[in-house]
């Protein structure tokens, strides 16, 4: 998931003599998460010291991971999906992860709450929720998960290699940061 925030992939050519150089390509850390998930709400400080660093350089997309011990959560992903159809994905994220006890409490209402103090249009995600638009997606994010060894979050995944974040974020904003500088500089 990514969306105009500055996390979001753009391009930066810079000129040789032959003419403009192709784009290069922003590395991409997927970053499975699940919105009702306190460790997830810890990972956030990390999430931003990466795209202070790295800019467009570093695209962090959002997959879906809800776990089956947090009622609200395939909610809170679909609710994701909607924010980011409306261009507020990783701020509505932030917003959500920051106040996990208020979804544990409150449910979907609080969803469409955050919605609405965000400027999103509140109603459209009240029916989004309804009408189910968004479950494919955060059920092929959570397949995929499975299929990759996801067994809880967050986990991070960047140049081929997974890290888990469930069992301790110590020193994986490190070394995440150390695999995208190699990829950045060619020697993936």
């Amino acid at each position: 998931m990514s969306d105009s925030s500055p996390a979001s992939p753009s391009a930066s050519a810079s000129g040789t003599a032959s003419g403009p150089a192709a784009p290069r390509p922003a590395v991409v850390l997927d970053v499975w998460c699940e919105l009702q998930c306190p460790d997830c709400r810890g990972a956030l400080v990390d999430l931003r010291a990466l795209r202070e660093r790295y800019g467009d350089r570093l695209e962090l997309r959002l997959r879906h991971f809800p776990l089956e011990k947090h009622k609200h959560a395939f909610a809170a992903a679909q609710a994701a999906e909607e924010a980011l159809e409306q261009g507020r994905g990783w701020a509505y994220v932030e917003a959500v992860l920051g106040r996990v006890e208020e979804l544990d409490r409150t449910g979907e209402p609080f969803l469409v709450t955050v919605a609405g103090e965000l400027g999103l249009d509140a109603e459209e995600f009240d029916t989004a929720l309804i009408d189910g638009r968004h479950i494919l997606i955060v059920d092929a994010d959570q397949a995929e998960g499975k299929a990759i060894g996801v067994t809880g979050t967050p986990t991070y995944v960047i140049g081929g290699e997974r890290l888990d974040g469930g069992r301790s974020q110590e020193g994986l904003r490190e070394r995440i940061e150390e695999i995208a500088d190699r990829l950045l500089a060619g020697t993936a």
